[in-house]
């Protein structure tokens, strides 16, 4: 299981460590992400009250990688973070159908937000290994991702929980974000 130090060695330094930033709404698995991001054990937990912040340093490269709560209240102070953001990783439930209209109008605010203007976009379609969840394809429709046309951005399918497809989706975006 490769994980995200091992996809870092085929690159080059950055010009500088990158930020990037986990949003969605709560129950996404944001912070289940940045465990597997950061290579830690994932603990069952309950939703993020403020934030979590993760430094990945592995030989001489340091990501670091902020999961922000989801939750209404929360989401208002997620701009305080956008200044510094070089990619944003936006975390979707697949299994959520009634809530992907509302993760619609909240990635609109993102993309709409001009601190974030041409900032690469990455969708997670978490949770994809359960039955009956929403395919890749219609969640690429149901948030008009095609539509997008100011900002490199792409959409994997992936279980947060299981890790699998989040390398792919690290490994395209480590291509936009760095300087090999």
């Amino acid at each position: 299981n490769m994980g995200l130090l091992d996809l870092l060695k085929n690159y080059k330094k950055f010009e500088k460590n990158p930020n990037l930033l986990i949003l969605g709404l709560d129950n996404a698995g944001k912070t289940t992400l940045l465990y597997n991001l950061s290579q830690e054990k994932i603990i069952d937990q309950g939703p993020t009250k403020g934030l979590n912040a993760k430094t990945i340093i592995q030989e001489g490269f340091t990501i670091n990688v902020t999961d922000i709560g989801g939750q209404k209240e929360i989401r208002q102070y997620w701009s305080y973070y956008y200044d510094e953001c070089d990619a944003i990783l936006f975390v979707v439930d697949a299994a959520d159908d009634a809530r992907i209209s509302e993760c619609n109008e909240q990635l609109k605010a993102l993309l709409n937000d001009p601190k974030l203007k041409k900032v690469p976009l990455l969708v997670y379609a978490n949770k994809s290994d359960l039955p009956g969840v929403l395919e890749a394809d219609e969640i690429m429709e149901k948030l008009e991702l095609n539509d997008i046309n100011d900002r490199d951005w792409s959409l994997y399918a992936c279980s947060a929980l299981k890790g699998t497809g989040i390398m792919e989706g690290m490994k395209w975006l480590l291509e936009k974000i760095s300087t090999k």
